[in-house]
């Protein structure tokens, strides 16, 4: 064999070695399986940098959705998942606990927005006052994510229904239900975002995170309304929405109240050492918290449980991290 044979034949040699040297690594990695709301995308890719970044052996695969969705993923589907983080925590309650599910860490709030940009009809004209009239012109083109599916959706119908209670605007709820039309309804609000920015949708229902996130122009409504007071649940209470429930043709209602964000350890998720420890970085004031205050997502710190036997639940690592809080 001439030099350059051997030359050719040792470079391939090296090049194969590296690539099961890396093969091997990525194998040995453990694998973390995270089910979370859309509105989370962008900091939980956030976190998960920080994470990986602390923790080089472990993985985190995630899949975002509408959160009722989710969880019916596990529930219903039986897709494997470590966690299940949600936008509502009830989704939770009343999916995944007690058979799929032990514990529920709530870990942040938000408030409802309506988002637009400057490409949407009217811009230099809406404000907090008239935006009922704005979206009632035959022209605009508003949306909001499926009921159904996500949490958001949902809540933007109980926005609808405050805001008619709170401005005492006869029919205003049923006006605007009747004004949109149902492709402007999609599967999970970040869907909605592509719409606003390509022209194509007008104005958007969206938490206030998402919009930061974003860099949405929005407007912000009356703490009555928006659903980011836990003084005003005794108002909230009177917006209810019928939903799909866990079996077709079967519905439920959704109650409005504070939005308060949630997250759980999956009983059957095949790695929980993982999942605890990212739990702890989550709830840690100076990580995961952190993350979601910088991005206009307001943290529970601590976070907030609903029980002692809740908190027994708990690994050592996570009781000090939380309070138990109703």
């Amino acid at each position: 064999m001439g030099e350059i044979q051997k030359i050719i034949g040792c470079y391939f040699l090296c090049a194969a070695l590296v690539f099961l040297a890396g093969t091997s690594f990525a194998a040995d990695k453990e694998k973390l399986v995270i089910f979370h709301a859309g509105s989370l995308s962008v900091p939980f890719k956030v976190m998960e940098k920080a994470f990986e970044k602390q923790h080089p052996n472990i993985d985190i695969l995630r899949e975002a959705g509408g959160s009722t969705k989710m969880a019916r993923m596990i529930s219903e589907l039986g897709k494997p998942a470590d966690i299940m983080a949600s936008a509502d925590y009830v989704v939770i309650n009343k999916n995944l606990i007690p058979k799929y599910a032990d514990i529920n860490i709530r870990f942040a709030t938000n408030q409802m927005v309506l988002c637009y940009t400057d490409k949407s009809k009217y811009a230099d004209k809406i404000n907090s006052s008239n935006w009922p009239e704005i979206l009632l012109r035959s022209d605009v083109v508003w949306g909001h994510s499926d009921p159904n599916l996500d949490p958001c959706g949902y809540r933007s119908l109980m926005v609808l229904q405050l805001a008619e209670k709170h401005y005492k605007i006869e029919n205003l709820n049923e006006k605007l239900l009747k004004a949109r039309k149902e492709e402007w309804v999609r599967p999970k609000s970040v869907e909605l975002i592509s719409l606003l920015q390509s022209g194509n949708m007008d104005y958007a229902w969206e938490y206030l995170s998402v919009a930061v996130q974003h860099n949405l122009k929005y407007l912000t409504l009356d703490n009555e309304v928006n659903l980011s007071d836990y003084s005003y649940n005794d108002f909230y209470k009177t917006a209810q929405v019928e939903v799909s429930g866990k079996k077709p043709g079967v519905t439920m209602t959704r109650t409005g109240k504070a939005i308060t964000y949630g997250i759980t350890l999956v009983k059957s998720g095949e790695n929980p050492e993982a999942a605890n420890l990212f739990l702890q970085y989550l709830l840690d004031p100076n990580g995961g918290l952190a993350v979601l205050k910088s991005m206009g997502q307001p943290p529970f710190i601590p976070a907030r449980i609903s029980s002692e036997n809740m908190l027994k639940r708990l690994s050592p690592e996570l009781q000090p991290l939380v309070e138990i809080k109703n």
